[in-house]
């Protein structure tokens, strides 16, 4: 799905739905799961779209995030300090007001307190005897009863399996890498020259996983309901301003951060919003991103249905306006290459692909410990 669907939400992939009536979920998650590959590697110092997530020394967990001082200490790393953050969110996971003591919480902005999120849910990992036995495995001599365990445990073994799960680096640009002169076929070398060449992907897309870890505006769709943010005369709250709600600074308004490209052709849909439901469709757009905003297709786009929020899905892309102001801020020139160029350079974008992550079936476990079922 372009946008996920948390709390309330039932089924999963592309049958997870909104519910309906009393039941119905009260908002969608206004941007785009990103994905999981490799971010447990040190090179990732960054998390979230707009890096909301940043080591920072100078803070007492070690970590600059929107928990701010409430964040504990003993984070292993940026992917646990991201583990800790959804269950905060009440439309990913906490509920509304009202519906549970954790919707409370999170409301008030009571991460860290005695009756705060975090520890509501150590209640509940403490309560269930599986749990503890497997919390006293992972962490020997750290933790041995109940009342030793912490929420920070539960987000760094979160962080620990996605980052030894997701870990992707057999494709066969990296068995080239490695010397395997004969990994890449001429036509994704000929896409390779052209990704380090004319293409100039490689300007944003550098390093080994294909990414600059900075942020660039170049002029993506917003669709969705948005982050809560107004340009100046409106107050609906649809825009998405990127970077700039982090850093405060207008000259980052619209940039995002540049993803990584390992298996990039497992990922769609792409962009902060999931605007573009193929790899070919997002890279069109990179090749020429005005003209692409300007006449950007928005039949591709895969939400789930429901009518109250179906309506706020292209308030946006519908006015001008905005979308000119979308165009304006972009920093990506224009890329003239023709359609056979196209095709080598896809060719070349597949082979970032892990062939081991074709079928993930393995990394879903059969059960858990608290007897929810996994589309809960």
């Amino acid at each position: 799905m372009a946008l996920p669907i948390g709390e309330g939400g039932k089924g999963l992939g592309v049958t997870r739905d909104t519910g309906s009536g009393g039941d119905a979920v009260h908002e969608r998650v206004p941007r785009n799961a990103p994905q999981l590959f490799n971010l447990g590697a040190k090179e990732f110092a960054i998390m979230f779209h707009d890096g909301r997530v940043t080591v920072d020394n100078s803070q007492p967990s070690g970590f600059n995030t929107p928990a701010g001082e409430q964040l504990p200490s003993g984070l292993a790393n940026p992917l646990a300090v991201q583990a800790m953050l959804p269950v905060t969110s009440s439309a990913e996971m906490a509920g509304q007001t009202g519906e549970n003591p954790v919707a409370d919480a999170a409301a008030e902005g009571d991460l860290a307190g005695e009756n705060g999120v975090w520890s509501l849910l150590t209640q509940r990992l403490r309560a269930i005897p599986e749990y503890v036995a497997l919390f006293r495995d992972a962490y020997p001599g750290q933790i041995t009863t109940a009342d030793d365990i912490q929420f920070k445990d539960a987000a760094n073994a979160i962080a620990a399996f996605e980052a030894t799960a997701w870990r992707a680096d057999n494709s066969r640009f990296d068995q080239y890498l490695r010397g395997n002169n004969h990994a890449l076929t001429v036509r994704e070398r000929k896409g390779m020259e052209l990704f380090y060449g004319i293409a100039n992907c490689s300007s944003c897309h550098s390093g080994k996983f294909q990414t600059d870890q900075n942020f660039h505006a170049i002029a993506m769709p917003q669709i969705g309901p948005g982050k809560g943010h107004n340009s100046e005369g409106y107050s609906d709250g649809r825009e998405d301003f990127g970077r700039e709600a982090v850093t405060g600074n207008e000259n980052d308004r619209f940039r995002f951060r540049t993803p990584t490209l390992r298996n990039v052709a497992l990922t769609a849909p792409y962009g902060h919003a999931g605007a573009f439901d193929t790899l070919e469709a997002v890279v069109r757009h990179h090749l020429n991103p005005v003209e692409s905003l300007l006449n950007y297709d928005a039949s591709q786009v895969r939400m789930p249905s429901r009518a109250d929020l179906d309506e706020q899905d292209f308030v946006v892309m519908n006015d001008y306006w905005r979308v000119e102001q979308i165009a304006l801020r972009n920093e990506l020139a224009s890329v003239d290459i023709n359609e056979v160029q196209l095709v080598e350079l896809m060719s070349f974008l597949h082979a970032f692909t892990d062939n081991a992550f074709l079928d993930d079936r393995r990394n879903v476990p059969s059960s858990v410990p608290s007897g929810m079922t996994l589309a809960e």
